[in-house]
Order: C-alpha cells, then sequence, then structure tokens
C-alpha cells in the first residue's frame, strides 16, 4: 500500500524508506520497531512487532490454582512481585477468599515500593539516556554544575569536588575505549539540547540511583524473603508478625519494620532532591517535544490499585483511579469491569496466534492461547531472518487487547490524567504545578514528555503512601493485631466445582489483568493481559493500530541512521517484552539482529 486510512482515524504511508530498529535496547525483553519515513524524515507508518512467545497460559493448565502466582511471577523480573500479587488476587476472586487488613497493607506495601525503585531505574538507567548526552559532560564546568546543583535542590551531593571527581572517572571510562553502561549510545545527535553542566550533573544522578535502587528492594526483602521472586500467599502473606523476634526465622521484628522505615524516609528525600528537580530541569530544554502523543494518549485505561481497606476492590475502595477516558475527553471518566466480556476482547489477526473465528476477539475468561507463527506473503527475508515484516499480515508475538473495540494507553500517564479528570487533588495539583513550572498548557501531557513526567509524579505520589501505609502496620500491631493470612476457604474440598476469577494491579508500567477457570480444584485456563500488551499489540481486524504504533507518527527525525527520538518514545512507555511474550527458536537458541537501513 502507499496510503491508507485506518479504523481509528490514523493515515499510514509504507512508501517510503524503511527504518528498522532491532532489537530495542534499554528496555527489558526483545522489541522490533519499523517506520517509514517521508522525504523530510517524517515518520509516516509504524509497525511493532513482539518477538517473543509467552507460553505460560499452557504450562498453567490443570495445576493447582494456589501455586499460580509463584509461576506467573516468572513472566517477569522486572516488576517483581506484581504477577504474583495480580494472581492471588485473581484465584481469591474465584474462590471467594478474604485477607485480613494487615496482608492488604503489606501487599500495598510492596507494590508501592515497587513503583518507587521502577520509576526510578526507568528514568536514570533506562530513558534519561535519550535525552542526556554523557560525552558532553566532559566539558562541563564542575564549578558551574554545582550551581546548578544547589539551585534546584538541597541534596548534599553537589560540591564542585565531587563533580571533578566524577568528571575525572567518566574520562577515564573514556579514555580506555570502555564506556560500560554508556556504550553505543548516539553521543553528538544534534536532538541532544542539555548544556555539559546539566549532562554531568544528570551523569552523577544516574550513578547515585543505581546505587540506591538496591535499598528500596530490601521491602520486598523483608516482607517477602527475597528480591526478585518474593514469596506470596493465597489468603494473605507469608509474613509473620512477631515484635520480639530474632533474625529472620522470629518473623517481622520491629528493627526490620524500623529499616522499612528508613528506607521510605529516604525515598522521600531522594525523589523530592534528585528526580523530581531533575525531571523538570532536563524537560525544560524539550518544552517542544511534544510527539507521541495522538490517538495513543487519548484513549486511556487504569484498572486501578491499592486498595485503603481489604477486600475492597471497588473503584471508590482504590488509591490509584479506575476508569476509561475516550478520545481525550476529560470531562467523562467511563467505568471499567474486568468480567464483561464485551468490554476486553483480545484480537490476533495480525498475531502468531489461531482462534476459530480471527474477525472476533475473545475476552480473557474464553481465551485461548494457541501459536501459529506464518509469515506474511510481503514478509522480506525467512523465517530465520526477518528484514521487513507484512504488516498487512500477522508480524508479532503480542495480541492485540481492545477496550469496547479500541485501543488504549495504559501506564502512569492514564492513572494521572484519569485522577485529574476526576478532580482528585493528589493528582490534579502536582500535574497543575508540573505544568506551571514548564508553563506548557494542560493538551502537553498526551505526549512523550507527559509520559515521562507522570512517572515521576507516581514516584513521589508513591513514597509517601508507602509511608502512610508503614504508620497503619505500625498501629494496628500497637492494638495487639499480628494477623497476615486467613485460611478460610484453603481446603478444595470448599471449592466450588466451576469458579471464575478476575485479579488486577496496576503494574509499574500499566493496567495488568490475570483471569482465571478453575475446574475440580484445578486451573482448566489462565489468562495474563500485560500492560506492554496493551500498548505494543499489533493492528486488530478494524485496523485499528495499537498505542506504540500510533505514537511514533509524525515525530521528525534529525537523522535516521540514528534513530534517537524512536528511542525517547518507545522508552516513555518502559516496555517490558518479557511480560508480554516469551520464545526460543526452532533449535532453543535466543535470536536477535539489529539493523538501521
Amino acid at each position: 500500500m502507499s496510503a491508507l486510512r485506518t479504523a481509528n482515524g490514523f493515515e499510514l504511508d509504507n512508501s517510503g524508506r524503511r527504518i528498522v530498529v532491532d532489537p530495542v535496547t534499554r528496555i527489558e525483553g526483545h522489541l522490533r520497531i519499523e517506520v517509514n519515513v517521508d522525504d523530510d524524515n517524517v515518520i509516516r507508518n509504524a509497525v511493532s512487532t513482539g518477538a517473543m512467545w509467552r507460553g505460560l497460559e499452557v504450562i498453567l493448565k490443570g495445576r493447582d490454582p494456589r501455586d499460580a502466582w509463584a509461576f506467573t511471577q516468572r513472566i517477569c523480573g522486572v516488576c517483581t512481585g506484581t504477577h504474583a500479587l495480580t494472581s492471588v488476587r485473581a484465584v481469591e476472586d474465584a474462590l471467594g477468599i478474604m485477607i485480613p487488613e494487615n496482608a492488604n497493607t503489606i501487599r500495598n506495601m510492596m507494590q508501592l515500593a515497587q513503583y518507587v525503585q521502577d520509576h526510578l531505574i526507568h528514568f536514570y538507567h533506562l530513558h534519561a539516556l535519550d535525552w542526556v548526552d554523557v560525552v558532553s559532560a566532559l566539558n562541563a564546568d564542575p564549578q558551574a554544575t554545582s550551581a546548578l546543583q544547589q539551585s534546584l535542590s538541597p541534596w548534599p551531593l553537589s560540591s564542585p569536588g565531587y563533580f571533578r571527581d566524577l568528571q575525572n572517572r567518566l574520562q577515564r571510562f573514556v579514555d580506555s575505549g570502555q564506556l560500560g553502561p554508556f556504550r553505543n549510545g548516539y553521543w553528538g545527535h544534534p536532538a541532544y539540547r542539555l548544556p555539559p553542566e546539566a549532562n554531568l550533573m544528570a551523569v552523577a544522578h544516574y550513578l547515585e540511583a543505581l546505587d540506591f535502587q538496591k535499598e528500596i528492594a530490601k521491602i520486598h526483602t523483608i516482607f517477602g524473603g527475597k528480591n526478585p521472586h518474593p514469596n506470596w500467599l493465597v489468603g494473605g502473606v507469608p509474613s509473620p508478625l512477631n515484635l520480639d523476634g530474632v533474625g529472620a526465622v522470629g518473623g517481622v521484628n520491629m528493627e526490620r519494620l524500623n529499616l522499612v522505615k528508613k528506607v521510605i524516609d529516604d525515598s522521600i528525600v531522594f525523589t523530592e532532591q534528585v528526580y523530581l528537580p531533575d525531571l523538570i530541569a532536563i524537560a525544560s530544554f524539550y518544552k517542544d517535544w511534544t510527539y507521541g502523543g495522538g490517538i495513543s494518549a487519548q484513549n486511556l485505561l487504569s484498572y486501578g490499585d491499592i486498595p485503603a481497606r481489604a477486600n475492597d476492590y471497588t473503584a471508590n475502595g482504590l488509591l490509584l483511579p479506575r476508569g476509561a477516558i475516550i478520545d481525550g475527553k476529560l470531562d467523562e471518566v467511563h467505568e471499567v469491569d474486568l468480567k464483561q466480556r464485551d468490554d476486553i476482547q483480545e484480537f490476533v489477526s495480525h498475531a502468531w496466534y489461531s482462534y476459530a473465528d480471527e474477525s472476533q476477539g475473545l475476552h480473557p475468561f474464553d481465551g485461548v492461547t494457541e501459536a501459529n507463527f506464518v509469515l506474511g506473503p510481503n514478509t522480506q527475508g525467512s523465517k530465520t531472518r526477518i528484514e521487513a515484516v507484512d504488516e498487512a499480515a500477522k508480524y508479532s508475538w503480542i495480541k492485540s487487547p481492545r477496550w469496547r473495540g479500541r485501543p488504549m494507553e495504559v501506564g502512569p500517564l492514564a492513572r494521572f490524567v484519569i485522577g485529574y479528570a476526576q478532580g482528585k487533588p493528589e493528582f490534579k495539583e502536582p500535574v497543575d504545578k508540573t505544568l506551571t513550572d514548564l508553563g506548557l498548557p494542560l493538551p502537553a501531557l498526551f505526549s512523550t514528555l507527559g509520559r515521562t513526567a507522570a512517572r515521576g509524579l507516581e514516584a513521589q505520589w508513591a513514597a509517601h503512601t508507602l509511608l502512610d501505609f508503614h504508620e497503619k502496620l505500625i498501629a494496628r500491631i500497637q492494638n495487639g493485631d499480628l494477623t497476615t493470612a486467613s485460611s478460610l476457604k484453603w481446603s478444595p474440598d470448599t471449592w466450588p466445582e466451576t469458579a471464575e476469577g478476575a485479579g488486577f494491579t496496576e503494574a509499574p508500567r500499566g493496567a495488568l489483568g490475570h483471569w482465571v477457570r478453575i475446574e475440580q480444584g484445578k486451573i482448566a485456563n489462565y489468562q495474563a493481559i500485560v500492560p506492554t500488551t496493551w500498548n505494543a499489540g499489533p493492528r486488530d481486524a478494524q485496523g485499528n493500530i495499537g498505542p506504540y504504533e500510533a505514537s511514533l507518527l509524525d515525530t521528525p527525525m534529525a537523522d535516521p541512521e540514528q534513530p534517537l527520538e524512536i528511542l525517547r518514545t518507545l522508552h516513555s512507555f518502559d516496555p517490558c517484552l518479557a511480560c508480554a511474550t516469551h520464545v526460543l527458536d526452532a533449535e532453543g537458541s535466543t535470536r536477535s539482529a539489529v539493523q538501521v537501513r
């Protein structure tokens, strides 16, 4: 085709020069992106391919549903524990299992700690280098860098000597020819705008964040026994509370709870004195970089999360908002129901799976995971090496989820915009302040820049909410409540013959749902739709393109041979292809190739 108007209003043109980025780096998993650029190097068509197959749904069939969390947690080692939480909620929903208040509090604390750690890692170690030119930092004046840092916040690591020492370390990296984590960047790219001093400050905080993020993970270790993949439990949490206990054997004692409090306090300080000031400082040089929006940021979905009270999963009972926004209309937030079969459906017309009728979508309760790897007639290359996919055919291992027939973006931006639209001050006030500080209008939210800012604001919200739940846990313990698990309905002989349940969380990357059907005490069907499935999915049967594909359209590129602009927008979603897909080739080997043409 030379031009095509899709069902969701985009005009695509794949007649121009095609650029292939395979794999996209600084993400989890294997993602391939192909774009077509016109004579002015503006992106006019985009194709998102998940290059790994996930067969976990097949593995879970016939297993004890109480064990599902341990399998699903291995979907991802980044948002560690989030899949387990979603899984235990799905099983509890199916079987009518209630959890104690302390269990809800501890689950929330583990989830909130994950937000803070994940957003911190995303900004500094996965996304910041799309805006920060590391090599430029070698030309910075340490004295001026110190003055810049001190003008932004009272963060103590700000002396000229500190930045001079860091610059010398970076120079030794360069002189050795081994840039380590900074290798293979597009340093010197014309799209970089930060002055050398801002670049040096950002590199310093990159290294500081790398050291600090491991401290946040201690909260998972204290309550879950280890990290990654902490322990979970259907009916509560496996975290006995014992204030007089000694060591790990005695349970979570006061010394451990005090350590959790210190980590929380340090997280608030780092977020407010390092992360948010860096976010605003960097964004101030890219205020016109409002690409990456369009339909991908106009249709927004959130399941909500962080129940204020145990067993209340209603929209009003969740601290993170639930709802959907269509076409950017903030005056109407639609209700979301994970069990309504007409609301959420997955399509496979352009994914390497088979349905009996591929013109129709399936609700996850009825979901089918049957691999069907076939290359389209116009695919360039072969099964062992694909040079260009055929977007008119099947081209991804990711299904195409739709909410009421529409592609939806999920993630921190969706959560904050929905909370903003609902008039909740904890979301509206920081958004308005950030827009005011940058001198930007509200529509700037619907962009790569807005997506990146929402993560920082959520990290701050999560750190403070984490403190609230810590105080709640201490108060209940002081009142004599040490219960963390329920044994009710633990025995399969108390279960119904057939049961269905839907579990949800808001993972750091967005809406995460697990759906389970239990028959005679065993899993009969299990389906998971992860945030990256929502965001990275391919076209559907009606030709609607997914959020990744839509977000790249109309983006100008300074140098298509160095596709920095593509990485900026994709990294703003924080892709996790390990969650969305898993695959090995026919020989059992992992394959990837890098090509830009």
